[in-house]
């Protein structure tokens, strides 16, 4: 500072001199005003006065000429040349020859006690130095006491005091105290000299910072503590230079060790005060709790030693040994205090210890609490030499926290990375007690503070971390407020740290646009209604896509009896993994080859299932390119597999006829000797040779061979070729093809859909939606035609039944119709939809949608609203509950929050139970906010199979899955789905960047050009001819290019009448079904059929059942039989009185009763999904395939592009992609 005034005013005054102005300093100021020629003398005298006013308050030098801005004629001299040349380039010549006013600032710090204020208090740096200083003054009389001691000897002390006095009492008795003793000691010169200087520099400094501080009351500064002890230490040994007799007397110099402290608790200060740095109050509070004890011991130590030389001659070790043994309340009694002064200080000491030390620990211990409540800091140190992620939450949920951590640390690689927690909110009891376990505590850090602050952001080192997830509070009542505080977290986060990734999610699709910055964005409306609309056309859409973005090794229900369970665990461990061609082993050998080609025999020889490819030049991935892509060495497969190729094991076998009669059984369900990296060399049973491998004779086995004599011709399976011939690429027998419901409609079909046309939406609700190309109607529907329930102008029909549907109609009961809703609607209308199997959509919402919604709708075939209620029967029955295929119920927002978390789905639950009475033959598809709460699903009390299947998820929770609800019948059926199982898709994308952007493929929320769809076919008996799932595979690429990638199975599960509660009418479908598996069982050979033809399996998993659920297994007893009887009597009135309720209702409201059938229900069946089963699984009749088809449009003829060699696509197949292609350009 003082530097900057020297330099303002060297710069001042050379301007002035330049000016030939002459700048007097500021004392003159007043006497000698600016020259200026004048031509009146009374204007020199106002100047004169004018300068005496202003020269006293600011000492401000004001030139008066520049007031008299009228005068053209002036002789102030021109600014040198620098300073016009200056004044050219700014432009400013208007007032080039214009008198300055100078002007002095801060010239009140000029004084000579402001600027010793300055130096020795204001001034950081200074005062840092020089408190400094002042604490190495206070150790070094604390040492020099030291040294006195050292050196001093009692004995000689009182030999000279008693020659000096001539006393003749020289020997006093032990009983009496020598005061001489205690008041003199014997120094040193060399000390005394020392000891002098360092008092006077301290007295010196003492009284020039007390007059620096001074502030008007000077009794307040005289009163002081530090003022006192400095008087007390240092005015004895200043006296001793003038009074030469008083240089023994005996000084408490020890005392300095308490203004060592505070000199030292404000240089820390001072110090993070210079370096812009705050230490913690924990910190702080531990550093003076940890001085005040040093001082409260040399206190003791110094002074005990100090009056004991009158007494016992303890020493200062003996001294220090004494207090410690004292504060430490251990008290061994082997020194102690003679005289009564010395315990008197004693008393003192521990009196002091019992007032200041309490209240120190209690500030400790509130510091403490309230640190970990914060959470501490993230070090620097070990945010630079480790890796961690930041975990950004408004609240933090215990399911929420153990799902994240589950999922990330799954993952090998991440095993080293720390996870810290930013919430803004105290942490949760269960929380603290989670991450208390040694398994986490080690590896998490939970902060408090929020993420809009810098210093909480510094605290958790948002810098230096590899990627920062921004998760959505979803229990927040309005969801919109809880997207807007996400919004904010990532802006915050972005501005923080730019180049660290950022992973957001976001509830509601209308704000997603806002966090397009981010690397990787989940919208949990968009993938809920898209995954939620698959359901319906695809049965278990939703659990097929939560197993594949869960991580787990496949090991989850090996230990059962079960043989579905098994088949149905060891499945689930099938994830999405990537690897370049080139690096691959398993499709490295079909570079130039086919991507079907590639597919199908990976499928066959590894087991695995290529599904997609993305070009190196390109950034899109595509699914099921089809047969025209063509592999090249620097494509990325993305393909479905138990582990990764990198952790797969390759056993070659020169002889596969060993392996040939091997069964599913004997192979995929027995358990695997190798480690489970290495399962992948028991994924296939087909014998592996890499190094002759024959495809063409594999294929001549696939093929049936023609029966001779009287017999039809049976159908063969075609090989699938290498390069793809365009001619051989026909509509599959087992499918419906695409450009058949085009062109082959019957009257009856064609009044339905001929009025449709293909195009994109016009009006998308939200900003940020995937355009998809939909059917249409050729002109917008007006709002009032959108109602169900009411008649308009443009129709009379008030109900279903009254529209005439050909197809099972879909409804989804919801709150509101909110923006997400479109994106159930678009799937279920996509243009690779066959127009004859589209189902009319009815959205029963509790509250009337708005214009805009209805905008956005208006422009689809057969989708209506209606207002209305699932807990009211009217409204269900209105809507045309009886003629829909599907019920999908929405979890509402209104009752996602509950004073219990967990009773918020309620509501749902009860509602979904009652319909799930009334309308058994209803597939209802339900979300809840909570996974564990799907156990109440389709509830049956007296269940024993599902009290079994209870005991199994407790049993696998406890081995550490992350699916143990997989096991539950309405999850595995797709029957129920719950938005936080999609967590683990934001989780995944951290390791496998491209898992959300195949998911939005597979669900249709994202449409890439030559990019399939995912669909689904049926297998009826016309197709059990196929027999195995490899030949299935081999069938759909060679004739559809289709890619299977798992099979939906539904069985019959019977149950004995004495074990659970077993409804008296059975779907008849099951009944017609057993005799013919009985018939096929014989040739067939297949140990994964239903478990209903397998006595064995079937008592074997009855006694599973019996014994998890600790139920006797003895025989029924007459009385027993006669009460079962009793309860099927009961049941079937209670059915019966269901059924009564209903159609009473139905013809109430005029609706005809004929629809309603009451016998047909799903409760002694059971499904589940098998991802990328092995090639020889068993077809069974009414298995479900996923298919991931090749998207038509790839196929439209291209003549300015097209591929030599090639055949040209079927007649229908052109004009299915014409058409397609006009109207996309309309």
């Amino acid at each position: 500072m003082n530097f900057f005034f020297n330099v303002r005013g060297s710069v001042v005054r050379q301007v002035a001199e330049e000016r030939a102005v002459p700048v007097p300093p500021p004392q003159e100021a007043a006497m000698s005003p600016p020259r200026r020629s004048s031509s009146s003398h009374g204007d020199r005298s106002s100047m004169e006065t004018l300068h005496k006013n202003n020269s006293s308050n600011s000492g401000v030098i004001l030139d008066i000429s520049a007031l008299k801005m009228a005068e053209v004629e002036t002789e102030v001299p021109p600014l040198p040349p620098r300073y016009r040349f200056r004044d050219l380039l700014l432009g400013d010549q208007t007032f080039q020859n214009d008198d300055r006013v100078q002007v002095e600032f801060y010239v009140n710090e000029n004084t000579f006690k402001e600027r010793l204020k300055l130096f020795f208090i204001k001034n950081q740096r200074s005062s840092l130095r020089i408190r400094l200083f002042n604490f190495s003054l206070k150790i070094l009389t604390c040492v020099l006491y030291i040294v006195r001691v050292s050196l001093d000897n009692p004995s000689d002390l009182n030999d000279n005091q008693c020659c000096r006095n001539n006393s003749s009492t020289t020997n006093t008795s032990s009983s009496e105290i020598d005061w001489n003793l205690i008041f003199w000691v014997h120094r040193k010169e060399p000390v005394w000299a020392i000891q002098v200087t360092v008092a006077l520099i301290s007295f010196l400094e003492t009284i020039l910072i007390t007059y620096l501080s001074y502030k008007g009351n000077i009794w307040e500064q005289i009163f002081q503590i530090s003022f006192i002890l400095e008087m007390i230490n240092t005015v004895p040994f200043v006296i001793t230079i003038f009074w030469h007799p008083l240089r023994n007397i005996f000084v408490p110099v020890f005392l300095n060790c308490w203004l060592a402290k505070g000199a030292l608790e404000n240089m820390i200060n001072d110090f993070h005060r210079a370096i812009q740095r705050t230490h913690s109050a924990m910190f702080n509070q531990v550093f003076i709790l940890i001085c005040t004890l040093l001082c409260l011991v040399f206190t003791g130590a110094c002074g005990i030693q100090h009056l004991e030389r009158a007494g016992k001659h303890l020493t200062l070790f003996d001294s220090f040994y004494f207090c410690i043994v004292t504060f430490s309340t251990v008290g061994y009694g082997d020194v102690t205090p003679q005289i009564w002064p010395s315990q008197l200080l004693v008393v003192i000491l521990i009196c002091v210890a019992l007032v200041v030390l309490p209240l120190q620990f209690e500030e400790l211990a509130y510091l403490w609490m309230e640190s970990q409540k914060l959470g501490g800091n993230y070090s620097r140190h070990r945010a630079q030499t480790e890796k961690h992620v930041v975990l950004c939450v408004s609240s933090l949920k215990i399911d929420l926290l153990m799902d994240f951590l589950n999922e990330f640390y799954a993952h090998p690689r991440l095993q080293d990375y720390y996870v810290v927690i930013l919430c803004p909110t105290e942490i949760d009891i269960q929380v603290r007690r989670i991450l208390q376990i040694p398994l986490w505590s080690q590896r998490v850090i939970y902060l408090q503070g929020s993420a809009l602050k810098d210093q909480d952001l510094m605290r958790a080192k948002m810098d230096d971390a590899e990627a920062c997830f921004i998760l959505s509070s979803r229990n927040e009542v309005d969801r919109t407020a809880a997207d807007h505080q996400t919004i904010l977290r990532a802006w915050a986060a972005k501005d923080f740290a730019p180049n660290c990734p950022l992973y957001v999610q976001i509830l509601k699709p209308e704000n997603k646009f806002h966090v397009k910055f981010a690397d990787h964005v989940v919208c949990e409306e968009e993938f809920k209604y898209a995954m939620l609309a698959l359901n319906c056309v695809c049965p278990a859409t939703s659990t097929l896509v939560t197993l594949l973005v869960h991580t787990s090794r496949g090991q989850e229900g090996q230990l059962s009896p079960e043989q579905w369970q098994r088949t149905y665990g060891r499945c689930s461990g099938n994830e999405v993994y990537h690897i370049r061609l080139c690096d691959s082993k398993f499709f490295g050998e079909y570079d130039g080859k086919s991507f079907t080609y590639a597919s199908f025999h990976a499928h066959k020889k590894y087991g695995v299932c290529l599904i997609g490819v993305k070009r190196e030049d390109n950034k899109s991935i595509l699914l099921n390119p089809g047969p025209r892509h063509i592999m090249a060495a620097p494509d990325t497969c993305y393909y479905i597999n138990i582990t990764k190729e990198e952790n797969s094991a390759f056993i070659f076998k020169q002889e596969e006829k060993h392996n040939k009669g091997l069964t599913v059984s004997g192979l995929y369900d027995a358990p695997s000797r190798l480690p489970v990296h290495n399962i992948i060399a028991s994924m296939s049973t087909v014998a592996i040779d890499l190094q002759n491998p024959d495809p063409p004779e594999e294929s001549s086995k696939l093929s049936l061979p023609t029966e001779n004599g009287a017999g039809s011709r049976r159908p063969s399976i075609a090989p699938v070729l290498e390069i793809a011939d365009s001619s051989a690429i026909l509509p599959c027998d087992l499918l419906s093809d695409q450009s058949e419901d085009e062109t082959n409609q019957s009257d009856e079909e064609g009044s339905v859909g001929s009025d449709f046309v293909k195009g994109y939406p016009p009006n998308s609700p939200y900003i940020g939606s995937s355009p998809t190309l939909c059917h249409l109607l050729p002109q917008k529907a007006s709002f009032c035609c959108l109602r169900l329930d009411k008649g308009c102008t443009h129709n009379s029909f008030e109900d279903a039944k009254a529209y005439g549907f050909k197809n099972k109609l879909i409804i989804v009961s919801a709150e509101t119709a909110g923006n997400g809703l479109y994106n159930f609607i678009v799937p279920l209308r996509a243009y690779y939809r066959p127009r004859k199997e589209l189902n009319p959509i009815v959205l029963l919402l509790d509250y009337p949608p708005d214009n805009h919604f209805l905008e956005a709708i208006c422009c689809f075939p057969m989708v209506y609203f209606m207002a209305g209620t699932i807990d009211n029967l009217d409204n269900l029955l209105q809507c045309g509950i009886i003629y829909a295929d599907n019920l999908v119920v929405v979890d509402k927002e209104s009752t996602m929050s509950a004073e219990e978390d967990y009773m918020a789905d309620a509501k749902t639950i009860v509602n979904v139970q009652t319909m799930f009475r009334l309308f058994p033959s209803l597939s209802i598809i339900t979300e809840l906010t909570h996974p564990s709460n799907m156990r109440f699903m389709q509830f049956r009390a007296k269940d024993c199979y599902s009290l079994a299947l209870s005991k199994l998820e407790k049993i696998e929770r406890d081995k550490g899955s992350n699916l143990a609800f997989m096991f539950r019948l309405p999850f595995a059926a797709g029957r129920v789905f719950s938005i936080s199982m999609l967590d683990t898709l934001l989780y995944q994308s951290f390791v496998k960047d491209y898992m959300i952007a195949i998911a939005r493929l597979l669900l249709g929320l994202d449409t890439t050009p030559g990019s399939g769809y995912l669909c689904a076919m049926k297998i009826t008996e016309e197709d059990l001819w196929i027999r195995t799932y490899g030949r299935l595979f081999q069938k759909l690429c060679s004739s559809s290019a289709d890619i299977p990638i798992g099979i939906y199975r539904t069985e019959s599960h019977m149950f004995s009448t004495a074990e659970s509660q077993v409804s008296v009418n059975v779907e008849p479908g099951v009944k017609q079904r057993e005799p013919w598996k009985e018939k096929k069982t014989a040739h067939r050979g297949s140990t994964t059929s239903d478990q209903s033809e397998h006595p064995l399996l079937r008592k074997k998993s009855m006694q599973w059942a019996r014994r998890l659920s600790r139920k006797a297994n003895t025989k029924p007893s007459r009385a027993e039989r006669i009460s079962q009887q009793r309860l099927n009597l009961y049941r079937r009135s209670e059915r019966q009185e269901l059924s009564e309720l209903v159609k009473n209702r139905m013809k109430h409201l005029g609706l005809p009763t004929g629809g309603y059938d009451e016998m047909n229900d799903h409760q002694n069946t059971l499904s589940y999904v098998l991802i990328n089963p092995p090639p020889d699984t068993m077809l069974e009749l009414n298995d479900v395939v996923y298919i991931i088809r090749s998207d038509p449009l790839a196929h439209m003829p291209d003549d300015s592009t097209g591929t030599g060699g090639q055949a040209q696509c079927p007649r229908n197949q052109q004009d299915f992609g014409t058409e397609t292609r006009d109207e996309t350009h309309l």
